[in-house]
């Protein structure tokens, strides 16, 4: 008797095979992982913290498929969507400033200059955060614009 006959059926009903699966599934997890870690480095530059902390949440719950079917939505609505990558990462940002959600909204402004946002672009964004969401947002989002333009060089004066 092996130890996958005493751990009986996985999670999908499957005998003998014990909760993880046959090394050929963890492998295909693996990979579907990598694929998703892979969209955001080509979207961000990098795999943010708060994804590395979904992924692994749902490898240590067994439910990579859901996160999967959500990342792979994700995926069609910003990879794919009809305004394409620049303008749909420059409505993120605005949005995520209206939210008052300064990590994101931080990580949105980084991925639309990658796609060929100019500041000027991301300020009219922060400009109509005001009108929806009020001076909070607008001075979350001139902070959000100040730090980047410093790192890209071209400095904000106080």
């Amino acid at each position: 008797m092996t130890a996958a006959d005493v751990a009986g059926p996985d999670q999908d009903g499957h005998e003998g095979q014990g909760p993880l699966g046959t090394a050929a599934d963890r492998s295909d997890r693996a990979a579907r992982t990598e694929r998703i870690r892979a969209r955001y480095v080509e979207l961000t530059g990098s795999v943010p913290e708060s994804i590395e902390r979904r992924l692994a949440l749902s490898t240590a719950a067994g439910r990579e498929d859901a996160v999967e079917t959500i990342e792979n939505l994700r995926d069609s609505l910003i990879m794919h969507n009809p305004l394409g990558r620049k303008w749909s990462q420059v409505v993120q940002f605005g949005q995520l400033v209206a939210l008052g959600k300064a990590g994101p909204a931080r990580l949105h402004a980084g991925a639309a200059l990658r796609a060929g946002a100019t500041l000027a672009e991301l300020t009219g964004a922060v400009e109509l955060a005001l009108i929806t969401a009020g001076m909070p947002a607008y001075s979350l989002g001139v902070e959000i614009l100040s730090e980047l333009a410093e790192q890209q060089g071209a400095g904000v004066s106080s």
